[in-house]
């Protein structure tokens, strides 16, 4: 077992560089099985648990992989030998569930374990399979696995209930190689979304509108290997922009995309922090005290739920009060009972905590309960007073890539140590 020990106290400076897109990355490989010949070859693919993961349940389909480096793979799907992602590996996490769609595109049949992930709140999938099922797909499941099968795919029109990324992404995918013109209403708009629709025009797809309210999708009858690039991750930007106004320092978080960023800077800029922008880094400093603000999460272009955690960090030692409110996922404030081991004033009513900021935090054994709580925890390590250490940081592997090195270069007292 692994833990990361954190001694606070530290003013983050220098240049920090973001890695790709954990939310893209782990929609884009699965999508890869969509290229009936030809290669596809990924870059800026960040060198996470995530993705390892999924490099394991492509194999088990019968995909070549190469890995050019830790941040570049080679796909090769054309002799998949298995519609059947039934492995230990696909349980593991919640991306795996985009098996579904490509796999129904490509063979009209799929068989794939429900998928895990983090323990943040009820993650339905009935969205997916409303669209699957508007397609022409008939949808089953049994034994903890969804099973899909079609003598061919229809274009239709599908309005979502509710805006969901990973049914706007998955039911995406299974229009790609259907008959005709798919409409999806009351899609989502982030900018993975975007990034998948990107890649998949790069193998031939014709999709239309991702980003807007309405995505169009003209059906193909084969989709081909491309190289693509994958987006600069935001969330992994924004935690860094965090850690950088809560230990009052000044950093340059180089690869990203600014105008994805924007409810993170106007939060920041609200609490006091000076914001500087280029086209593809941003500086974030602090000359003052900072106050407290008030956060509702939302779909993008609002502030990113994914960010809500590491906010929370900063917010709890700040002057003033503040209210944080979660409205994507209802299990998202357990960090929370952690921080409070460290002497913060927080008071939690269903998906809403109310915050009151405090002179100081002091350091203690907390864990991650998840892979942005874990990231806030880091955080809070970062601001408290003395050593804090930091459990269950799987979770944290699962996303952010070489999280300690990263800090430590800004100047982070923090390891990683072993423990029995």
């Amino acid at each position: 077992m692994e833990r990361l020990v954190v001694n606070g106290g530290c003013t983050l400076k220098g240049e920090v560089n973001i890695n790709g897109a954990k939310n893209a990355a782990v929609a884009i490989l699965p999508a890869a099985i969509l290229a009936s010949e030809g290669k596809c070859i990924i870059e800026n693919i960040p060198d996470i648990e995530d993705v390892h993961c999924l490099e394991r349940i492509l194999r088990s389909l019968g995909c070549g992989i190469n890995k050019i480096d830790d941040n570049t793979l080679e796909i090769d799907a054309s002799d998949i030998t298995s519609v059947n992602a039934c492995t230990e590996e696909v349980r593991r996490m919640r991306a795996s569930y985009y098996f579904i769609g490509g796999l129904l595109a490509r063979f009209k049949s799929a068989r794939v374990e429900l998928p895990g992930g983090c323990p943040i709140g009820v993650r339905p999938i009935d969205q997916h399979i409303k669209g699957f099922e508007a397609l022409g797909a008939e949808v089953t499941i049994e034994h903890g696995a969804v099973a899909v099968k079609a003598n061919k795919l229809i274009g239709a029109n599908i309005f979502f209930d509710v805006v969901s990324v990973g049914a706007t992404i998955n039911v995406m995918l299974a229009a790609t190689l259907a008959e005709g013109t798919t409409i999806l209403e009351n899609v989502a708009k982030e900018p993975h979304v975007v990034d998948v629709a990107n890649f998949l025009n790069s193998m031939g797809a014709d999709i239309k509108g991702a980003g807007t309210d309405i995505i169009r999708i003209k059906g193909v009858s084969a989709l081909r290997g491309c190289n693509y690039s994958v987006i600069p991750d935001q969330i992994e930007a924004g935690t860094f922009m965090i850690a950088a106004a809560a230990t009052r320092g000044d950093v340059t978080i180089t690869n990203v995309i600014p105008k994805h960023l924007e409810s993170i800077s106007a939060k920041l800029i609200e609490m006091g922090a000076i914001i500087e922008e280029g086209d593809d880094c941003i500086r974030v400093t602090v000359d003052k005290p900072l106050k407290g603000v008030n956060i509702k999460t939302a779909p993008y272009p609002g502030f990113p739920t994914d960010i809500q955690q590491p906010m929370s960090i900063l917010l709890s030692k700040v002057s003033g009060r503040s209210i944080v409110t979660e409205t994507i996922w209802e299990n998202r404030h357990k960090h929370l009972d952690e921080l409070k081991k460290m002497g913060a004033s927080v008071k939690v009513e269903g998906r809403t905590a109310i915050m009151d900021g405090v002179e100081k935090l002091t350091g203690a054994i907390v864990k991650a309960t998840d892979l942005r709580a874990g990231a806030a925890m880091v955080i809070a390590g970062l601001i408290a007073e003395g050593r804090t250490e930091i459990c269950d940081i799987e979770h944290i592997d699962r996303g952010y890539p070489h999280i300690e090195r990263k800090f430590r270069e800004l100047g982070a007292d923090i390891t990683r140590i072993r423990v029995e």
